[in-house]
Order: C-alpha cells, then sequence, then structure tokens
C-alpha cells in the first residue's frame, strides 16, 4: 500500500511515503504535487525507490499535514440518504427532489483552508450549529497524453490518482441563511476542509471495485468516542469516474484537484436533526473529538476549538438609497 503525507519534522516540513509506521521525505524540492504532477505510475515506481533507500523518520515523531495543497476542491452531494435526511431538517420536507437524480451537483469550497488531522478547528463568528461531514474525496493525477477535458467515465478513471477522507466542516446555521438567496454556501463552509490522513494510490483499491465501478468500503465517524453514523462508499448514486467525468465537461480536471463524495448516510448531524426532528445529537461544542474512518484509507481525527467572537454580517444598504443615487447621477 502506497501512502503519500505530508508532515512536519523538526524545523521544517516534508513530503514523501509513510510505510510500516515509517514516514520516508521525497528528494529535496520535491512535493506532492511532484507526484501528481507526474502521475500514478511513476510515483508508484518513486515510491519503491524513495522507501528502499531514503532515511525512516518514525510516524509516531511527525506531525501529520493535509496531504496536499489542492488546486480546486469540488464537493458533490452523491448520497441519496443524506440529501433526504438534510433536506427534511433545512425544509420540514421528506424525499428528494427530482433534479437530484438527473445529474451530479457539486459546489466549489475554499482550498486555502485546509487542515489536515490532529488540528484544531476553531467555531466560526455567528455558529451556533457546528456540524461535521463525513466524506471520501478522490485525488487527481497526470494522465500521460490527456488535457482533462471533456471526459468520459473511462477516462475519467485513469485520472483518480489515490483517495484520502474529508471532513466538509459546516456552520448550519450560516448555511440555511444563505442559501435560501438560491446560491451555494459560502461562510457556512469555507472557514475548514480537513483532509487526510494521507493519500493513498488508486492502485490499492482497483480489484475492489464492484460490476459497476463502486467501491464498498465502510466509513464510519465518531465524536466523543460514540458511533454517530456509518455507511458504505458504495451507496453513492454515482462512481467517481462519473463524479470525475462530469466535472470535466466543457471545463478541465487537473493535477491536484479534490472531488469529494459528499456525506455518507448518517455522516453528519444535520441529516440525524431532520431524521429525529430535534437537534439530537447536539451541535458540536468546544472540546468534542470527531473521528473518522474509512476502510483502506486510515482515519483523520480533530477537536473543536473556541468559537471565534465577532460580528461578520454586513447589511445591504436600502434600495430607496440607490434608486437616489442613480437619480442624481443622471442615469
Amino acid at each position: 500500500m502506497v501512502k503519500i503525507a505530508r508532515w512536519n519534522h523538526g524545523s521544517g516540513t516534508q513530503s514523501g511515503f509513510v510505510d510500516n509506521g515509517n514516514c520516508y521525505a521525497l528528494p529535496a524540492r520535491q512535493t506532492v504535487q511532484t507526484l501528481l504532477d507526474a502521475g500514478l505510475e511513476e510515483t508508484l515506481g518513486l515510491a519503491r525507490r524513495v522507501i528502499g533507500s531514503a532515511a525512516a523518520v518514525p510516524l509516531a515523531d511527525v506531525q501529520l499535514l493535509a496531504p496536499l495543497l489542492p488546486a480546486t476542491i469540488r464537493d458533490f452531494v452523491a448520497f441519496e440518504e443524506h440529501v433526504e435526511g438534510v433536506r427534511k431538517s433545512i425544509d420540514g420536507v421528506a424525499g428528494v427532489v427530482p433534479e437530484w437524480y438527473e445529474a451530479p451537483t457539486f459546489y466549489f469550497t475554499n482550498p486555502h483552508t485546509v487542515t489536515g488531522t490532529g488540528e484544531v478547528i476553531g467555531i466560526p463568528a455567528g455558529c451556533t450549529d457546528l456540524d461535521f461531514e463525513t466524506e471520501v474525496a478522490a485525488v487527481v493525477g497526470r494522465v500521460p497524453g490527456s488535457d482533462g477535458r471533456n471526459l468520459t467515465a473511462k477516462q475519467a478513471h485513469r485520472h483518480i490518482f489515490g483517495y484520502t477522507i474529508l471532513n466538509d466542516w459546516s456552520a448550519r446555521d450560516l448555511q440555511r441563511r444563505e442559501m435560501k438567496v438560491s446560491l451555494g454556501p459560502c461562510k457556512g463552509k469555507d472557514f475548514s476542509n480537513t483532509l487526510g490522513p494521507w493519500i493513498v494510490t488508486a492502485d490499492e483499491f482497483e480489484d475492489r471495485h464492484d460490476g459497476e465501478g463502486f467501491l464498498p468500503i465502510s466509513m464510519a465517524v465518531e465524536v466523543n468516542g460514540e458511533t454517530i453514523g456509518q455507511d458504505l462508499l458504495s451507496n453513492m448514486g454515482w462512481p467517481f469516474a462519473e463524479l470525475v467525468a462530469y466535472a470535466s465537461q466543457d471545463s478541465v480536471v487537473r493535477p491536484g484537484d479534490v472531488l469529494g463524495s459528499g456525506t455518507c448516510g448518517s455522516g453528519c448531524l444535520a441529516e440525524l436533526w431532520g431524521r429525529n426532528g430535534s437537534k439530537t445529537p447536539p451541535p458540536l461544542k468546544t472540546g468534542d473529538v470527531v473521528r473518522m474512518t474509512a476502510e483502506g484509507i486510515g482515519t483523520i481525527e480533530n477537536t473543536v476549538g473556541s468559537r471565534r467572537e465577532a460580528v461578520t454580517r454586513v447589511p445591504a444598504r436600502p434600495r430607496r438609497n440607490r434608486v437616489a443615487a442613480a437619480a442624481t447621477s443622471g442615469t
């Protein structure tokens, strides 16, 4: 199994491979992005050479970081059970909108606030309903001869370099207000996304796909040691190859892009709030520990920090002021 990671050790940040409880750094000036740009086949060869020759540093002695600095993060909503529960939580309406079945849906989230396992995640200003989202993400790598545009699912499958766990942290109260404007979430989502603990290369999962291209691996989330939810990745409405292909239509996917599966069934609190008819289990609070595990990938764990006390909402000026200004200017 080839695991690709980033870590802090001593006075610097390094990138490389994790094997049998040890970390092996890449040669100087090489990063995880170097591997993604090289492609999967070259990376597997380099892993064998580096693990066989580089100095070993015990994994227990390093601080793992997010395994890459993503170019973009597209987060899909590919689990029907999750969509159904969250809709009940937000709108009080049962079922899934027909449009969900027509094509995959995603939003772009913030690649600049990515965090790693072990980091403390502060509660954003104005948030009282902090939530997590349990996901697996595909990481895109280079395929020789392909520009990443208008891919078929078969072509897109080759662009999947590896997989990691994604926790799409969510400020549900902020998100509810924002999405009433009929646009995607913004401050309800962009304060943190946790990736980790590493990227497991896609070749490790080739023999595990079912006949339709889905991966039947287990996913689970705990809060303070208590299991909150679990599901199978194969319960997605579309396999990852279809998600990557869809993202590339009239667009492009590039090495370093991250594509999230969306939250698995019972993989967040908001879904359970919708099903239970109350905020049970309660929103996350300072000191809570959230632990996510995906079979064949690993585990990420984060502690919830304190809330930032600030007022960030800025009301729009009244419409009459804009009309008056237009009249004054002669337009």
